[in-house]
């Protein structure tokens, strides 16, 4: 049975995420692509860390400690605050990526990451509006 979503082709005023889950479905290496987005400190850190580190997290603003995986947590609260995250030079699948973890993973339009990278939002729209996923980004 085909998914209703499917069939309908993205605008400019879609929304797209990252379905993390389907990412690590159909990418074995996808931790390995995390880390490459990482600081070189912490590159170093969780380059032979394996498969999911589960650790403990704490909000920094209520204190709740919960249970959660450590790189991903690494690197949306600490690498992707760093200044060179996001270059004019990085690839725009990359760039797309990376908006998606400094925002949280909140679902953005392809208008919305226009002005987070500076690319034309027709551009984004004809790379990550197709069938072809990458990256796990996707329509919401």
């Amino acid at each position: 049975m085909l998914n209703k979503s499917s069939l309908i082709k993205p605008s400019l005023t879609t929304k797209f995420w990252v379905d993390f889950d389907w990412w690590k479905m159909q990418d074995r290496n996808w931790r390995n692509s995390l880390v490459s987005f990482m600081c070189p400190k912490h590159q170093e850190l969780f380059a032979h860390a394996g498969d999911a580190q589960e650790m403990d997290l704490v909000d920094p603003e209520t204190g709740e400690v919960s249970r959660g995986d450590g790189l991903i947590q690494t690197l949306v609260e600490h690498c992707a605050r760093q200044e060179y995250f996001i270059t004019s030079n990085t690839p725009l699948v990359d760039s797309v990526f990376k908006v998606f973890l400094v925002n949280h993973n909140q679902p953005l339009d392809s208008v919305e990451l226009a002005d987070r990278i500076g690319k034309p939002a027709e551009t984004i729209l004809r790379t990550i509006g197709t069938t072809r996923v990458y990256k796990g980004i996707r329509p919401v």
